[in-house]
């Protein structure tokens, strides 16, 4: 006679994990949605039915500024570690010649996308995907490689590989130059010391008149291509704009210290992950070789 068989891990919702994880690591339902691909308030019933089902409070505070309690700090540290050997087993046997890449919004929109064509024509047996980056993610779960912006101390951390240095321009349309003092200043809410660091190391300044603040940096890019404004933004992310004559940049670009980054998710990446960023950088030195310095 069979006697019963019982499970002897008792685990809750893998969705309500994975959702807290992700909010805990991220600071927020949003940005969590974001890596997730799900709705923020889909995340925030999979967060409250998980602590209903453990019983205990895993947040603290209004919701638009909370923390993690004590347990909840305990139940991420676990689940980050355990989530990220899951998903390097699963790296550690994938055959099929693919990479995934996250990347921010405006950095695939104004750079990465355009050049896709070029990267299917070298590698038409590769398989790229691109997944969004919340704003301030250093790194995503489901991807290979996290391309971003860093600053200089950022760039040292591990699995950090520089694609090529960052150089930041004021740029205007063309017919604006001689009026700039005349033009809004056009500025991104998850960079605000865009202007203040450009000031700093160009030793110039242009008043505007007054302040236009956009959520994304390539809102401000299109926002300074349609006469909205002047704006000082990356080479890389308006490299295609002023080559093509959309926008101007008169005073040329200087170095920030940081740069464009990949941030591999593995310590062996395989081999498909490795031609990506070997042509991710090539793309990148070859963008940067012809940024216009200030002289």
């Amino acid at each position: 006679m069979c006697e019963k068989l019982t499970i002897g891990r008792r685990l809750p919702s893998l969705n309500g994990l994975r959702a807290f994880e992700a909010m805990g690591r991220l600071g927020s339902a949003t940005r969590a949605s974001v890596e997730l691909g799900v709705t923020p308030s889909a995340v925030s019933r999979q967060v409250q039915a998980l602590s209903v089902a453990l019983g205990v409070r895993l947040f603290d505070g209004p919701r638009h500024a909370l923390t993690l309690t004590p347990e909840g700090r305990r139940l991420l540290e676990g689940l980050t570690a355990g989530l990220d050997t899951l998903a390097g087993a699963v790296r550690s046997v994938r055959v099929d010649p693919e990479a995934t890449v996250a990347v921010h919004a405006s950095l695939a929109v104004k750079w990465l996308i355009p050049r896709l064509g070029d990267f299917e024509r070298r590698h038409s047996d590769l398989t790229l995907h691109l997944r969004d980056l919340p704003v301030t993610a250093m790194r995503q779960r489901e991807a290979d490689l996290v391309v971003r912006f860093l600053d200089r101390p950022q760039m040292d951390q591990a699995g950090v590989q520089q694609l090529a240095p960052n150089h930041i321009g004021l740029v205007v349309r063309p017919d604006q130059q001689d009026r700039m003092d005349e033009l809004p200043r056009l500025s991104t809410s998850s960079h605000l010391r865009g202007w203040r660091d450009w000031e700093a190391l160009s030793g110039r300044s242009v008043p505007g008149r007054g302040e236009r603040t956009l959520s994304h940096l390539h809102y401000v890019l299109d926002a300074a291509v349609t006469g909205l404004g002047v704006a000082v933004l990356p080479w890389i992310l308006v490299s295609d704009a002023v080559e093509k004559g959309e926008l101007a940049a008169p005073f040329g670009f200087v170095a920030d210290g940081g740069g464009l980054a990949a941030v591999s998710m593995s310590d062996q990446p395989a081999h498909p992950v490795r031609t990506v960023g070997l042509w991710l950088k090539a793309q990148a030195a070859a963008t940067a070789a012809r940024v216009p310095l200030q002289t």
